[in-house]
């Protein structure tokens, strides 16, 4: 592994966090794909050796529960999700170099393989541990078939994980009040022999891999809570029938838990990507054991599985470990969250179904907004988007100068590229490769938008429609220029929207696959002949926005009535972000106080001074707050949802004369205030000075 910019001369593999096949996909589930599609073709265009691999994960509690809802084998109901995801992927262009799935031969192998390893090396050990059983059913309750209350802050929680309160994960035996979600009855703890990774084993190399980890701010700072705190080994098998087996007659009939076969399948991705094209094109063994550049695009949801138990897993096994995580921020809809239950969703078959063109969401997810920062769509959103942007900004530069160089010079003019054109075209070359460098493919999308918007500013500068009879060398000169640039951002903008550069390329002359070209072929001349262009983008009209919105205000409304209310299904299990948001607002309060009643609450503008994690809390944060008269400490439920790092000097309203309260043995005074489980934290329009009174 390497710590230099790419390029570099190490074998590179990108993967994305393994759809759970368990459920339709929507757009909101595209958003790591995409970014890992981009990432990817970004880094072949620098000239970096890639392979771009995922997988199905196949495993689970949800998997085998939706399964016998339906009458169907696991592994029946897993495939079929598994081969529409294998459908789904390329209709917008997500090209990975392979995709497998964890139920597969290969998989299987290396998992029982690796497992083996950390057995061999002392990290497993096998500990006798109170696990849920239902006696009615006569069965053992593993993750999702048992619920109660959090032993740590009494919400009620899933058998794996607080879901509803503080977000810990759970292992087996923690959760009290155990309840059978097979029978609704109460369900009791027996001792149970299982095995158990000792991760704690490793901490000190955690701490240190953390530091060298690269990627997102919210993938390097959210772990360190729990590095540096009091690290918890993890029971690594369960009891069930869906999974793959313990290696070892030891193994008795567990199964590993599903996050020890789940990343696994990157390495066994890797590995038939290798056995497939052979390994003087790539070769895994290479990347994965010796000095590959690993980088993990995945939601923000499970950050904690890629970089504790994961990188922990790899070492033990004497695997490379990630160079980067990069880790996205959830998506919206209309400011909802998704809601699978209520059809509130915008699914990716209904995208295509509609006639929009792949790459202008593509385009939407990679640059509305940085990679770990939330993203709301909406139709009326995209609409602005596409219209501004991609038709009024690259699609009319384009058009404009290419259909100029055609009717006056029949393609390209003999004439040198000027300096200042050049020097402009490096520059956007240095800006996409800096993109890639800091782990934000909105940075090197905008580089080729914002050299489209060089374009349209030189070329109505220079007027060369005026320069033809004037000083037709000068024309010349100038649309020698103009499709320098063109061809420039066909090479730039291929990695974010592939199919409508590769209409681009051809239409400029060129040969071949834009996606194949290097980044040099931006600043190569253009060819000499081309015909003439057609408009690559076209605009959305109010008409069209106004009828996708009715379709979709009409769905949500039937499917609410169709569930009564019933609560959304649950993948949390999956490798991809979970459902983003509270699926719908809750209702206005009938009880209303009176405006004296509203003058007792002393609201003020604070600014925030610090913030840090508090240890052993997986959600809350420590706050020094300037309100004015005074500084304040305040204990606020941010932790995995903001970068804490960034928030010094943002101004906050906050309830100063809440009374006191203790917070995992911290004292907080006072109260933040934030909108929505994502913690919107409100802030002021102007300067308000701290201590401000909110009236």
């Amino acid at each position: 592994m390497s710590h230099e910019d790419f390029p570099t001369e190490n074998p590179s593999v990108v993967t994305c966090g393994l759809p759970y096949a368990n459920g339709d996909l929507h757009i909101g589930h595209l958003r790591t794909y995409v970014g890992g599609d981009i990432y990817s073709r970004s880094l072949r265009t620098l000239g970096q050796e890639t392979a771009f691999v995922c997988g199905s994960d196949m495993h689970g509690t949800p998997v085998a529960v939706n399964a016998e809802k339906e009458g169907v084998t696991p592994e029946e109901f897993a495939l079929r999700h598994h081969e529409k995801y294998e459908q789904t992927f390329p209709q917008f262009e997500i090209e990975f170099d392979n995709y497998g799935h964890t139920h597969d031969e290969t998989n299987t192998e290396l998992t029982q393989e690796i497992v083996q390893t950390l057995e061999a090396e002392g990290y497993v050990y096998e500990k006798e541990i109170p696990v849920a059983y239902d006696p009615d059913a006569d069965q053992w309750l593993p993750d999702r078939f048992v619920e109660g209350a959090c032993p740590y802050c009494g919400a009620h929680a899933r058998g794996d994980e607080c879901d509803e309160g503080c977000g810990r994960h759970l292992e087996p035996g923690e959760i009290e009040e155990p309840t059978s979600t097979l029978t609704g009855n109460p369900a009791e703890y027996r001792e149970r022999q299982h095995k158990f990774f000792a991760v704690s084993d490793l901490q000190e190399y955690l701490q240190e891999f953390i530091d060298r980890l690269e990627g997102t701010s919210n993938a390097q700072n959210q772990p360190r809570d729990w590095i540096e705190g009091e690290l918890q080994d993890w029971c690594i098998t369960r009891d069930m029938d869906w999974g793959i087996d313990y290696p070892g007659e030891e193994g008795d009939d567990l199964v590993l838990y599903v996050w020890v076969d789940a990343p696994i399948e990157y390495i066994s991705s890797t590995k038939q990507y290798t056995e497939r094209v052979g390994a003087d094109v790539f070769d895994w063994e290479e990347a994965w054991k010796d000095s590959g550049d690993i980088v993990h695009i995945i939601g923000r949801d499970i950050i904690q599985h890629h970089t504790v138990f994961w990188p922990a897993m790899l070492h033990a096994a004497g695997y490379v470990e990630p160079r980067a995580v990069m880790a996205s921020g959830f998506i919206t809809l209309n400011g909802k969250g998704f809601s699978t239950s209520r059809n509130r969703a915008v699914w990716a078959d209904e995208y295509l179904d509609e006639g929009f063109h792949p790459d202008l969401l593509r385009y939407y997810l990679a640059t509305n907004g940085g990679f770990q920062q939330d993203v709301d769509f909406s139709w009326s959103k995209f609409q602005e988007r596409v219209n501004s942007e991609l038709v009024g900004t690259v699609g009319n530069f384009l058009y404009r100068s290419l259909l100029f160089a055609y009717r006056n010079f029949e393609g390209t003019p003999e004439a040198p590229l000027s300096d200042e054109v050049r020097d402009r075209i490096e520059e956007a070359i240095d800006e996409f490769q800096a993109g890639l460098n800091d782990y934000s493919i909105r940075k090197s999308g905008n580089a080729a938008v914002r050299l489209a918007q060089f374009g349209n500013e030189y070329i109505q500068r220079n007027e060369p429609w005026k320069l033809t009879d004037e000083d037709p060398e000068q024309a010349a000169q100038v649309i020698r220029d103009c499709v320098q640039i063109a061809k420039a951002v066909a090479v730039l903008f291929a990695p974010t929207a592939p199919g409508k550069m590769q209409e681009l390329w051809t239409q400029i002359g060129e040969e071949g696959d834009v996606s194949d070209v290097g980044i040099d072929a931006a600043l190569e001349s253009p060819a000499a002949n081309f015909g003439e262009p057609e408009a690559l983008f076209e605009k959305i009209e109010d008409e069209r926005v106004e009828a996708l919105n009715e379709k979709l205000e009409e769905r949500v409304a039937e499917a609410t009535d169709d569930e009564d209310n019933d609560a959304d299904e649950a993948d949390d299990d999956s490798m991809t972000e979970s459902e983003s948001a509270a699926t719908d607002l809750e209702p206005l309060a009938d009880d209303r106080i009176s405006f004296d009643d509203f003058l007792e609450l002393d609201l003020r503008v604070g600014e925030i001074l610090d913030a840090e994690g508090i240890d052993g809390a997986d959600k809350l944060a420590k706050l020094t707050v300037d309100i004015g008269v005074e500084e304040r400490q305040i204990v606020a439920g941010i932790k995995q949802l903001h970068d804490l790092d960034s928030l010094a000097g943002q101004k906050v309203i906050i309830v100063a004369n809440l009374e006191k309260a203790e917070l995992f043995g911290v004292e907080s005074n006072g109260m933040l205030l934030a909108a929505g489980d994502e913690a919107d934290i409100l802030t002021t329009h102007g300067d308000a000075v701290p201590g401000t009174k909110v009236q």
